[in-house]
């Protein structure tokens, strides 16, 4: 694909703020639409969907945060000369043409295109059919603001397809495609990796765990909880699992204080035989994989665990390797526990809804990868390239 000069890529990027903003009343009427057509009972979902002035002033902004950042692609990472007289420079590239699934949120229309486009790559968006009208209204902006510049709007293109044609697209792409990225649930990724036949980089699944240490501050614990559970359950980052050291001073009043703050937040408990001999009137864990649960909703299972190394094993054993927080005033035990479990963010003290590209400093984000290949955490602008070698020489011929 012909390489775009940052000065083209940022008009655009300039005229898509401009139409988003000038073109308000059209979104709404397509959200609508959308909103119309939904069953509210999934309340996540839901709220991922709505469309109003706080989004598109937030959409506006992602374009504008990453029309400011710098140009990604061609830049310099290492030089050097060899013996022989060859001169290698490493430099980064676009990846070519990237294709990311995702389920029912418009702005991922705005925050993928934006950075997919700034890093040079095509992209390919193939969102949920409950958002269709809104995505097929911010796909024409696009194309507005593409056309405004002279430039095709291959560029940003709207996959039209149902599961099958999906499954079709997967296995046999009518274009190049260099790189998949599903932004949703366990069963999304498991169809992707499952059809998909270049690169997948997973991304979206939660199931985040946060472990009360014995030398715990309680009342920012509650505080730290309390946010994490409730301030959004439709967002990845979203707290489900709490695990309390059982050697915490009074380990049942602050049990039961837990249950309580909980449930006037509206969050139904599970919990498993430990604590359920003090919580007696909460749910049991009936069935072992709700550890592996991502719940996007009102939902939270209490465990207890008797040492660090139990809730470093339980949190690795079960979490969706996205976050993970220690509530502790220990630093030497967070700095283990950190260091221990194999999560993409990892947190002392702190909600996990932090993690998040622009609560991260990265900016807008295509996704939060938690995969290790290649790159974890919050994909940025700067990790939508790869990188190529320039090789320069004067006639150079390999003897050995």
């Amino acid at each position: 694909m012909k390489l775009l000069n940052t000065e083209i890529k940022n008009n655009v990027l300039k005229n898509m703020e401009q139409i988003l903003d000038e073109n308000r009343d059209e979104l709404f009427q397509a959200n609508q639409k959308d909103l119309d057509a939904f069953y509210r009972e999934d309340q996540a979902l839901y709220d991922r969907l709505v469309v109003n002035q706080k989004k598109i002033d937030q959409m506006i902004q992602a374009v504008r945060e990453v029309r400011l950042q710098d140009d990604p692609v061609n830049k310099e990472i290492s030089t050097r000369e060899l013996d022989n007289g060859l001169k290698i420079v490493n430099k980064t590239a676009p990846f070519g043409t990237i294709m990311i699934i995702y389920e029912s949120r418009p702005d991922v229309t705005i925050e993928a295109a934006v950075l997919a486009f700034k890093a040079n790559n095509k992209i390919l968006l193939k969102g949920g059919k409950e958002a269709y009208h809104s995505n097929k209204a911010l796909v024409k902006f696009w194309h507005q603001a593409l056309e405004k510049n002279n430039l095709p709007v291959d560029f940003i293109q709207f996959l039209e397809m149902d599961r099958t044609q999906t499954q079709e697209f997967l296995k046999n792409p009518d274009q190049p495609l260099d790189l998949i990225v599903p932004r949703g649930g366990e069963r999304l990724i498991n169809f992707v990796k499952e059809h998909a036949k270049c690169a997948v980089l997973v991304s979206g699944r939660g199931n985040n765990f946060l472990y009360v240490h014995q030398e715990a501050d309680w009342k920012k614990s509650m505080d730290v909880i309390i946010n994490a559970k409730t301030h959004k359950i439709s967002a990845c980052n979203a707290l489900d699992k709490v695990l309390i050291d059982t050697r915490i001073d009074g380990f049942a009043e602050k049990l039961e204080e837990l249950r309580k703050v909980l449930s006037k937040k509206d969050v139904s408990i599970v919990v498993d035989e430990k604590v359920k001999t003090i919580l007696k009137d909460e749910e049991v864990i009936s069935d072992p994989s709700i550890w592996e649960e991502e719940f996007l909703a009102m939902k939270c299972v209490i465990g207890a665990v008797d040492n660090l190394d139990d809730a470093v094993q339980m949190i690795n054993n079960h979490s969706g390797g996205h976050s993970a927080s220690i509530m502790t005033q220990n630093n030497s035990v967070a700095q283990t526990f950190m260091e221990n479990v194999d999560c993409a963010a990892v947190y002392q003290n702190a909600s996990t809804r932090f993690t998040d590209g622009g609560q991260m400093g990265v900016g807008a984000e295509l996704a939060i990868s938690t995969d290790k290949l290649h790159h974890r955490g919050p994909l940025g602008l700067k990790q939508l390239v790869t990188n190529k070698y320039y090789v320069f020489g004067d006639g150079q011929i390999r003897v050995q």
